[in-house]
C-alpha cells in the first residue's frame, strides 16, 4: 500500500493547560510529515484572535505548512478579508474557507448586512486576492440545513468552481458513506480532490454528541460495539481498531489522502497512522 498523504486539524487553546496540550500534540504528530495542518475557529468565530495567534506561531516555529480557518460569521467583508491579508503578510497562504456555525444562542446562520452571505461569496473574494490555496468543507452525510445529498453535492461544486482547490469532508463512520459521496461528486462533474475527514474516537459519548450536531448518522453496530467496550474497559483498543479499519478501507478504495480531526489529543491519531505504516521521518525542534 502506498503511503497516503496526511493532514491534521487542531483547535486554538483557551487556557495555559490547553496551550501545553496543543504543543504536545504538535510535537507528537509533526514527525509524521503532514502535508499541512489546519487551525479552527470556534463556533460563531469566538476564537478568531486565538486562531490567528496559533496559526502565526505554527507557521513561524514548527516548519509545518499551516492553513487558517476563515468564516463568514460575525464579521464584515472588510474585516474578513483584512484577516486574510494579515495571514498572507505572515506568509500563510492556505485558507480553509467556511460559512461557519451560528453564534451561540442562534438557531441558524444570519449574514451581516456588510458581511459575506455564504461560503461561495467568501471563496470568490479570496480567489480574487491572488496567491492563496483555498480548501472547503464537504458533507458525505446530508448537512442539517440541506434538502438532500444532491443539494450538498451541488453546493460543493459551486464552492470548487468559485476557486477552491480541494475539499475536506465532515467525519463519517463507514467507508461506503464516503464512496457513495465521491461517486455522486464525480457524476456531477467534480474533478478536484475530496479528502475524507477522519475522527479518531477518543471519547465515545463526546463523539456521539458531535455526530448529532453535525447530522452524522451513527451505525447501530458501532454504537453496540462501543457500549460493550466502555463496559469492559476496552474503549481505547476498539477506537484504534475501528479507525484503522476505516482508513484501510478508504485507502483500498483509491483514497490517497486522509485528514485527521485530532481534537488536540495526538495519541490515537498517531497510533492509527503507525498501524497504516505512516512512521516518523523527522524530528520537530524548538517549537515555542
Amino acid at each position: 500500500m502506498t503511503r497516503p498523504a496526511i493532514s491534521f486539524e487542531f483547535f486554538p487553546p483557551r487556557n495555559i493547560e490547553a496551550t501545553f496540550r496543543l504543543w504536545d500534540t504538535v510535537q507528537v504528530l509533526a514527525p509524521l510529515q503532514p502535508r499541512f495542518v489546519s487551525v479552527t475557529y470556534g463556533a460563531g468565530g469566538t476564537t478568531r484572535d486565538l486562531t490567528r495567534d496559533v496559526v502565526r506561531t505554527l507557521h513561524r516555529h514548527s516548519g509545518l505548512r499551516t492553513a487558517a480557518h476563515l468564516t463568514c460569521v460575525e464579521a464584515s467583508r472588510a474585516e474578513t478579508l483584512g484577516i486574510a491579508r494579515d495571514f498572507a503578510a505572515d506568509g500563510v497562504t492556505d485558507i480553509v474557507a467556511l460559512r461557519g456555525d451560528p453564534p451561540k444562542g442562534a438557531d441558524r446562520f444570519e449574514a451581516r448586512a456588510d458581511g459575506f452571505g455564504s461560503s461561495v461569496e467568501l471563496i470568490e473574494a479570496l480567489s480574487e486576492t491572488g496567491d492563496v490555496t483555498i480548501r472547503v468543507g464537504a458533507y458525505p452525510d446530508k448537512h442539517p440545513e440541506a434538502a438532500d445529498i444532491a443539494a450538498d453535492v451541488e453546493w460543493l461544486k459551486r464552492k470548487l468552481d468559485a476557486g477552491a482547490a480541494e475539499a475536506i469532508t465532515q467525519f463519517f463512520f463507514e467507508a461506503e458513506t464516503f464512496f457513495r459521496f465521491r461517486d455522486a461528486c464525480e457524476k456531477a462533474g467534480i474533478d478536484k480532490p475530496i479528502v475524507p475527514g477522519i475522527l479518531p474516537i477518543e471519547n465515545w459519548a463526546g463523539a456521539k454528541r458531535f455526530a448529532e450536531r453535525c447530522g452524522t448518522p451513527v451505525p447501530a453496530w458501532l454504537s453496540d460495539a462501543f457500549d460493550k467496550a466502555v463496559r469492559d474497559g476496552r474503549e481505547e483498543l476498539l477506537a484504534t481498531a475501528v479507525c484503522t479499519e476505516l482508513c484501510s478501507d478508504l485507502l483500498e478504495g483509491g483514497v490517497d489522502s486522509l485528514h485527521f480531526y485530532t481534537l488536540n489529543r495526538p495519541e490515537l491519531t498517531r497510533d492509527v497512522c503507525f498501524a497504516l505504516g505512516i512512521t516518523p521521518e523527522v524530528s520537530l525542534q524548538n517549537v515555542a
